[in-house]
């Protein structure tokens, strides 16, 4: 299987600058630099709609995202206690019988 080409940050905001800066066409564009067109127009989407975060990386969140991963890891914890709590429960009330 092919493994998927990863392109850099520093790539992505070249390519984005040829389309927004320097007037050529993402089609234009897109067969110079040798990608696919389609998605050059989704990286100038995302540098246009993210507020200068665009093309953070992998594992790199904004403050919402990282909030959030927080909040689902914290929930996750929280129903494992609970759970365990529930368990000794049962246990400890069929012991007293």
């Amino acid at each position: 299987m092919k493994e998927r080409k990863k392109y850099s940050k520093e790539f992505k905001l070249d390519a984005v600058s040829l389309v927004l800066e320097q007037g050529y066409s993402r089609r234009e564009a897109a067969s110079s630099l040798d990608i696919n067109a389609q998605m050059l127009g989704r990286w100038v989407k995302e540098h246009q709609t993210e507020d200068g975060q665009a093309f953070r990386g992998n594992g790199k969140q904004n403050p919402e995202q990282e909030e959030i991963r927080k909040l689902k890891a914290q929930v996750k914890r929280l129903e494992m206690e609970k759970d365990i709590l529930k368990k000794a429960t049962v246990f400890f009330a069929a012991e007293t019988k």
